[in-house]
Formats: C-alpha cells, sequence, structure tokens
C-alpha cells in the first residue's frame, strides 16, 4: 500500500525556512519520480517542484525557483523540500504525490493527507 506522510509544515514568518518532509514507505520508491503540489486558499493547484527518480532531472515552478530545493534519498524513502525566503503568497497545504514514471510526468497517482504551512509575521 503507498504511504505517502508529510511533516515539517506550521506558522512560519515572512522569509523563513521551513523544511518540508515526506516519508514513503510502502511502493519501490527510487523507482519513481516525486512531485511537492501546493494549493492555496481560493486558488488551483499548483504543481510547486518535482524530482525524477534519482535526483538527475529537476522542475521548479517560476513561482519558487531559485527560494525552494527538492531532494530525495532513495535510501531512506524520503522525499524534502527545502523552503527559503518565504512570502506571503507561499501560504498553502503542500502535497507530496508520487508520479507512476521514473521521469518526471507531472500526473501522480498517489497523494499524501498534506501539511500546512502558513507565512504570518
Amino acid at each position: 500500500e503507498v504511504q505517502l506522510v508529510e511533516s515539517g509544515g506550521g506558522v512560519v514568518q515572512p522569509g523563513g525556512s521551513p523544511r518540508l518532509s515526506c516519508a514513503a514507505p510502502g511502493f519501490t520508491f527510487d523507482g519513481v519520480a516525486m512531485t511537492w503540489v501546493r494549493h492555496a486558499p481560493g486558488k488551483g493547484l499548483e504543481w510547486v517542484s518535482a524530482i525524477s527518480w534519482n535526483g538527475g532531472s529537476t522542475y521548479y515552478a517560476e513561482s519558487v525557483m531559485g527560494r525552494f530545493t527538492i531532494s530525495r534519498d532513495n535510501a531512506k524513502n524520503t522525499l524534502d523540500l527545502q523552503m527559503n525566503s518565504l512570502k506571503d503568497e507561499d501560504t498553502a497545504m503542500y502535497y507530496c504525490a508520487k508520479d507512476p514514471t521514473t521521469t518526471i510526468a507531472g500526473r501522480p497517482d498517489s497523494w499524501g493527507q498534506g501539511t500546512q504551512v502558513i507565512v504570518s509575521s
């Protein structure tokens, strides 16, 4: 059974640097690309970042490029998102999602429950 469990969210001050993590037991983690997607209040889903099965390819939304860094540890079955220089508009529910392919596909087939990030002073 695929499980994706996010952690690391919370209330963060503007300019803060939280790190989100996703634990991913229950499937062949090193065989698939992984994605972070966010859903901000009143907005649609935004593909924030993605990483191929071995970390060789990454994707960042323009809104987070240069501020967020995605990484994975295939030995530990974990996916991380280092978020720096947070802005109010980064407030959202952040979801860890699994792609069905080794390369970044943009069509996740499993999702976690999400972790809330609120940027507030």
